[in-house]
């Protein structure tokens, strides 16, 4: 018999035992720790709790929200890279960060390839909201309102080469336009300050807007996809409102650290699929303003890569770098 060091052996053991654990189909057999690249409040925290629970109930475990805001999602993505891929450490994407961080942070802790694709979840466009005591009322205002004050208006986002950073310098671009950039930590921090009137407007996806647009204490001026949202049908879109060529659009997707066994990705892709096709869900995505589009690992493996490709060209033309 060859002569294995005892840490080998131990080794050899556990990946056998993990694999008769997937072949028997006992996982998940503790809970799993669902990683949120952003603070609580916005829509990839909104995302990871509309889904965590039913999940937890369909799997039999436990669905855990660990926030781990930071870095441009460096924090959460540095985490689940390292953990073990055994399908308990999971991670709530955004998309900004998956595909737009990487061409704005130099030396990055990590890759699109750390990753293996298991579900997108929801994809909403952006939302152009101002302070309730701004005085504008229309998209076409408020660039007029930027150009008689150059670097007057500040605008927040989710962090230095966030979707919400990259979406402001398109405006800026196209509008012909200055404003100044305020960084947050994530959308949450981002939102009470502009309900306090410390910044002027945001991007954002819809879901941890839709309250106080309702309620009046801030005003949406316009939404950055194709077709307006059903839960703000008076919102028109950025190209109704004449930046046609103003589209983003936010998805927010669930990973798994690369070489996670694929029996453990197919189930928990399987579970999503379910809980993402129950009215219910489906019902408190519209509300929110975003829709339950599900991606299987494939179809999310292939989109992502596409739009990482996109955001490229974006990037480099705004000369958008992170801190």
């Amino acid at each position: 018999m060859p002569n294995f060091p005892r840490r080998r052996i131990a080794v050899l053991l556990l990946a056998a035992c993990s694999g008769v654990a997937l072949a028997d189909g006992s996982y998940p057999n503790k809970p799993i720790t669902l990683i949120v690249s952003s603070a609580a409040g916005g829509t990839t925290d909104i995302a990871a709790r509309m889904l965590a629970e039913p999940l937890g109930k369909a799997l039999g475990q436990t669905v855990v929200v660990d926030n781990r805001a930071g870095a441009s999602g460096g924090i959460a993505a540095s985490t689940v890279k390292r953990a073990e891929p055994d399908g308990y450490t999971l991670l709530m994407q955004y998309s900004g960060y998956h595909v737009i961080t990487p061409h704005v942070v130099k030396n990055s802790p990590w890759e699109a390839k750390d990753f293996q694709a298991v579900a997108n979840v929801l994809a909403a466009p952006q939302v152009i909201v101002v302070r309730e005591g701004l005085p504008v009322k229309t998209l076409a205002e408020l660039i007029a309102y930027a150009k008689a004050n150059p670097g007057k208006l500040t605008y927040a986002s989710s962090g230095n080469g966030s979707l919400q950073h990259v979406t402001g310098a398109m405006l800026e671009q196209q509008a012909g336009i200055e404003m100044t950039h305020v960084p947050y930590k994530g959308t949450g921090s981002a939102l009470q300050d502009l309900l306090g009137s410390q910044v002027d407007l945001t991007f954002g996806t819809p879901p941890p807007f839709m309250p106080f647009i309702h309620s009046g204490k801030l005003r949406a001026l316009a939404v950055t996809g194709k077709a307006r949202v059903p839960s703000l049908p008076n919102v028109p879109t950025a190209a109704e409102a004449g930046l046609p060529k103003l589209d983003a659009t936010s998805w927010f997707a669930v990973f798994a650290p690369a070489k996670t066994p694929k029996p453990v990705i197919d189930k928990l892709s399987a579970e999503i699929a379910k809980v993402m096709a129950t009215p219910a869900f489906k019902q408190k995505a519209t509300e929110l303003g975003a829709t339950a589009e599900f991606m299987n690992p494939q179809q999310l493996t292939d989109y992502s890569g596409s739009e990482l490709a996109r955001w490229a060209g974006v990037v480099k033309a705004a000369k958008i770098q992170a801190d």
